[in-house]
């Protein structure tokens, strides 16, 4: 706009000094006074100058013409470019050769713009941008004024810039099918291994054929746990990883976390506690997978890393997100190694005698999820004492969630907690005293039972690792005392040791790590009978890693339950289809495979119907996602009742998830498989692993 005013000035001002010799003529001839003509003659041919001058500053090629086309006036560049003077040019209609033109873009005010490919005489190409606007005209029409600058460089960057981001999406789109490819042919195999692992566990073993066997078992999950972190890794960095925005209860969330940590916790001698701050609005919109990663991570590596004593978790309100926080009591990290812990492949012990392996790329995955979710991540460490790491994330409180119930009141009521515990007896205490009641902490039976000789208690609270004998002696005193409420704290691997609590001289038990409904309803009914356990707090190991026989009789009411289920199985991996049909066979169930998606639609149409499906998306032929359409279509053809299809995949992207819920499967089970998915599926309930 500027460059096309000032051309436009150009053309007013030498149109004004061409008036003003028209008048000093016309005074000349009539011999009036021509001194202020004269003064103003000057004056107008300076800003001439000036205006010309700055123009062929600006401007590299200005060129006027008249409606026939012809040459009013050129600039010395735009002369340059024919290779001509400029007043050998006035009257010719020469123009250079153009190669490329853009698209003309016209303004309100008549003024256009156009970036144009030009061959100047030396013969090396250049790119120019033009601005035209309409000028004095004569009698053959308006003159047009054309102005333009050489916009060679800046032409070629923006290509070059836009052909850089064609090969990076081009990059992008490889690396994702890369993703893909990898995922599913690592996933695979390992489905095979532990899966096998896992059919082998549970048939009669001698003890050096099940340590084997529970050897190649741990080797596999640990190459899939390494496996997965890098495909993590990798999605990240392509742009792939997409969070999901749905209502979860962070509550339930951490504290399923925590249980499937703790066998492997309690197996190092180590604790794992929890504790949920009681203001906390739990139902939470977000992105649970990758909530339940961020903690999975950050805990893990706190259960890895330390020998001696526990970790700590809690979650708490931090403004209107949540917050989470994992304590340990492991050796901690020196302060240098603090701001370059979350970078890729570093560890908090970069030695090359370090005691644990791994690829260092766990929290760097968890600082860019949480960046991802827009929260904040810290650490805080000393060597030798253990660390701290604090996630806080901005999660909203979802639509309709009820504001959390206040804890049962406990007051006037006394409770003493006997336990060695770093993080689980402080955690009971601090529920306890949230909900009015007065917490006692001890760490030996000796003291506490010093504590019941010298003062009145209305439960009593003992954990069996202070041993067998000293916590019965402990309930037995409690009992004497007038203590009505006597619990034990058990591991899942105690319980089954401990045996018959109410023959020790307790009321009942709580598992490790303890829940808060958990522990109020043992304290508000101390004589209640024991509930059962809680199937999230069993260990997740098979029994085989427990050291013992599966029960027969187990194994015999899961078949019982599945008898005659007929199940379709597609699936062209034979060793996969051998592990799945060997697995749902020993569930009861009556097992028909099918080689490809188009051999599972004739065996649907002709050994139909079947209790639930089982497909691979991966087939040759017909993959599984068109052999799932084409079922549902078939269905709504046929007025047919609907097969319960899940999904088999080694892709475990969301994207993943979505096309097979576009596709009509009812779940998705990704690989390896989860065997202990299966009899819920047989059950007709809808699973996503």
């Amino acid at each position: 706009m500027t460059l096309a005013l000032m051309i436009l000035g150009l053309s007013v001002v030498a149109g004004l000094a061409g008036l003003i010799v028209v008048g000093l003529r016309r005074h000349a001839a009539s011999d009036l006074p021509s001194e202020s003509l004269q003064d103003r003659l000057w004056q107008v041919a300076e800003s001439e100058e000036r205006y010309r001058v700055l123009v062929e500053a600006t401007t590299q090629a200005v060129v006027q013409r008249d409606g026939q086309g012809r040459i009013t006036f050129a600039s010395e560049g735009f002369a340059a470019l024919l290779g001509a003077k400029p007043l050998d040019l006035i009257g010719s209609t020469l123009t250079p050769q153009v190669l490329e033109r853009g698209p003309v873009q016209v303004r309100p005010d008549g003024v256009r713009r156009v970036e144009e490919r030009l061959v100047p005489v030396d013969g090396h190409p250049r790119w120019f941008s033009f601005v035209e606007l309409p000028a004095a005209g004569s009698e053959g029409g308006p003159n047009w004024l054309r102005a333009g600058s050489d916009v060679t460089e800046h032409v070629e960057a923006v290509r070059s810039l836009d052909e850089a981001r064609s090969r990076a999406e081009s990059a992008n789109v490889a690396k994702s099918r890369f993703l893909a490819t990898v995922s599913h042919e690592l996933r695979t195999p390992l489905n095979g291994i532990l899966g096998m692992a896992d059919l082998l566990l549970d048939t009669r073993l001698d003890p050096e054929q099940r340590t084997y066997v529970e050897a190649l078992r741990t080797s596999g999950k640990a190459l899939l746990t390494l496996v997965d972190g890098i495909l993590d890794f990798s999605r990240i960095e392509a742009g792939r990883l997409d969070l999901a925005a749905e209502p979860f209860d962070a509550a339930l969330l951490v504290e399923g976390v925590a249980e499937l940590l703790a066998p492997r916790a309690q197996d190092k001698g180590l604790e794992i506690a929890l504790d949920i701050a009681d203001d906390l609005v739990a139902l939470r919109v977000g992105d649970a997978d990758r909530v339940r990663q961020i903690l999975l991570n950050l805990a893990g590596n706190a259960v890895k890393f330390t020998q001696t004593g526990g970790v700590g978790v809690s979650l708490t309100r931090e403004g209107e997100g949540i917050a989470l926080t994992i304590e340990d009591t492991g050796p901690g990290m020196a302060e240098d190694r603090i701001p370059i812990l979350f970078e890729e492949f570093e560890q908090g012990d970069g030695s090359a005698s370090r005691r644990h392996e791994g690829t260092g790329l766990g929290l760097s995955i968890t600082r860019r999820l949480v960046e991802r979710m827009g929260g904040t991540i810290e650490a805080r460490s000393t060597l030798g004492r253990g660390s701290t790491f604090r996630v806080v994330l901005p999660l909203p409180v979802a639509e309709g969630a009820t504001a959390p119930a206040a804890p049962p009141a406990l007051r006037a009521r006394r409770v003493l907690i006997v336990a060695d515990s770093p993080f689980q007896a402080p955690a009971l205490a601090r529920r306890l005293t949230r909900s009015g009641a007065a917490a006692v902490v001890v760490g030996t039976v000796e003291a506490g039972l010093d504590a019941l000789a010298s003062a009145a208690f209305d439960a009593v609270i003992a954990d069996r690792c202070l041993g067998d004998a000293p916590v019965r002696a402990l309930a037995a005193e409690a009992g004497r005392c007038g203590v009505r409420c006597r619990l034990i704290l058990l591991s899942p691997f105690d319980r089954r040791e401990f045996g018959a609590v109410n023959a020790s001289g307790f009321d009942s038990y709580l598992i490790k790590p303890v829940r808060a409904r958990s522990l109020f309803d043992r304290l508000l009914e101390p004589n209640a009978a024991p509930a059962q356990v809680r199937p999230e707090a069993l260990p997740e190991v098979t029994p085989a890693e427990a050291g013992t026989e599966p029960p027969p009789p187990v194994r015999a009411a899961a078949a019982m339950a599945s008898s005659g289920r007929r199940v379709l199985l597609a699936e062209d991996n034979p060793i996969n289809a051998l592990l799945a049909t060997k697995a749902l066979e020993r569930l009861g169930a009556q097992v028909t495979l099918a080689r490809d998606g188009l051999e599972a639609l004739a065996i649907a149409e002709a050994q139909g119907p079947f209790d639930l499906a089982l497909i691979d998306i991966r087939m040759p032929g017909l993959d599984g996602l068109e052999t799932a359409r084409r079922l549902r279509a078939r269905e709504a053809q046929t007025k047919a009742s609907p097969l319960h299809m899940v999904a088999l995949t080694a892709n475990t992207g969301r994207e993943d998830m979505e096309a097979a819920e576009a596709a009509g499967f009812d779940g998705f089970l990704a690989k390896p498989l989860n065997l202990r998915a299966l009899p819920g599926l047989l059950e007709g309930r809808r699973e996503a692993a």
